[in-house]
């Protein structure tokens, strides 16, 4: 990373809004955006696309290595995501890649393969980072870390609505199941386990709407001792 571009990283567990949120805070501040998450949905993808065994750390790692994906458009609703050349941009936010990234997130060869490619996302004038590490290892030198949470029971009220908002059949405990699931992996882990960033600002949003979670990251930021 370099030092001299300014980067606010948001982490936080499935449903939190973390993905909305990081794609409003920068658009309103004018910078880049890296959906992490996104990558390692790739990955899984990928990787059930080619019979993969999620668990074998090498083979999903050299999936990792040489990932053909593209991210084109303005960062927000409208971004095209290819997986070589085809776009997948609805495909990866299935419940099934969603546990897929999960498990091949949880690889340490994995996370080490996409490392430099999430840090080459820093680019001027800035960059919001929307992911599980980002502000304790993609980019431990933020200027801004904050750290999204909510109740489990929101979070899968939250993703029962998107789905069924689009058509999408799911049982709201089966939901619930696959977040506790989840979010036992990625706080477990061996490597990166999900957890705030030292000196994190920690935002609650199990009562809070998107724009009070933009307006409090955006105080934050501009708050900041120089």
């Amino acid at each position: 990373m370099v030092d001299s571009i300014p980067v606010i990283t948001v982490d936080g567990p499935g449903g939190v809004g973390k993905g909305t949120v990081s794609r409003i805070v920068a658009a309103r501040l004018g910078w880049h955006l890296l959906d992490s998450g996104a990558l390692y949905r790739l990955v899984g993808l990928s990787a059930l696309k080619r019979g993969v065994a999620l668990d074998d750390e090498p083979e999903v790692a050299a999936l990792a290595t040489h990932l053909d994906a593209q991210f084109t458009g303005n960062s927000g609703d409208n971004t095209v995501i290819t997986l070589d050349n085809v776009d997948v941009s609805d495909e990866i936010r299935t419940e099934s890649v969603g546990s897929a990234a999960s498990r091949v997130a949880a690889l340490p060869a994995v996370r080490q393969a996409l490392l430099e490619r999430q840090r080459r996302f820093c680019r001027p004038p800035g960059l919001v980072a929307d992911g599980r590490d980002m502000g304790t290892v993609v980019f431990p030198d933020a200027q801004l870390k904050v750290f999204l949470q909510a109740s489990r029971e929101e979070r899968a009220s939250r993703r029962y609505k998107q789905l069924k908002d689009k058509g999408i059949s799911v049982s709201l405990d089966a939901l619930l199941r696959e977040i506790e699931e989840r979010d036992a992996r990625d706080s477990n882990r061996q490597v990166a386990p999900m957890r705030p960033a030292e000196g994190a600002v920690i935002i609650d949003t199990t009562h809070m709407g998107i724009a009070d979670v933009v307006e409090n990251i955006l105080r934050a930021w501009n708050g900041r001792p120089d």
